[in-house]
């Protein structure tokens, strides 16, 4: 009996966690101050309400694997999105003031060619109400508001990405 009580806690866990796990949709973006990589001031509303198109943001940290693996596969097709949509990406690393030393080397090395901001003391992540990595937030350039948003990552997912774009893209002709 003992181990069928460790998966049905683990389990209870997972759904409770998945029951408060905030739904943003048609919220706008909190004002947060917070920084780029380098080290210039942003603020998260101000940007968003300034983005000429829509604004994919993703949280993820350097010791997430799933969140790499989903920026790695979004770097595949930024630049068809930003044609196509007009598409802003912001990669929002959640990493501490101990590892977030780590986040422009690894940037560097995979050559994301997209904005990445750093929120070491999860003042971003906090507002916008992210409890794990990677989750993801598309926000409608005309309102700044969220309009959809996806936690965690399979290997496909940005086809559910490109879906949302098109049917933002239908909305705003």
């Amino acid at each position: 009996m003992k181990h069928l009580t460790s998966p049905f806690v683990l389990c209870l866990l997972l759904s409770t966690m998945a029951l408060f796990s905030a739904d943003l949709h048609g919220q706008a973006i909190p004002d947060v101050q917070i920084k780029d990589m380098e080290s210039r001031a942003v603020s998260t509303a101000q940007h968003i309400s300034e983005a000429q198109g829509p604004v994919l943001i993703c949280f993820w940290a350097t010791w997430c694997s799933p969140c790499k693996r989903e920026l790695n596969a979004y770097a595949d097709y930024y630049r068809e999105w930003q044609e196509l949509f007009g598409l802003e990406l912001i990669a929002v690393s959640v990493d501490d003031p101990r590892s977030v030393s780590r986040v422009q080397p690894y940037v560097n090395s995979v050559g994301w060619d997209y904005s990445i901001w750093l929120d070491p003391n999860g003042e971003f992540k906090r507002a916008m109400q992210v409890i794990n990595v990677p989750h993801t937030f598309l926000v409608d350039p005309a309102t700044s508001e969220v309009i959809w948003q996806h936690n965690s990552y399979t290997d496909g997912d940005e086809d559910e990405v490109y879906e949302q774009l098109v049917i933002l893209a239908g909305e705003n002709d």
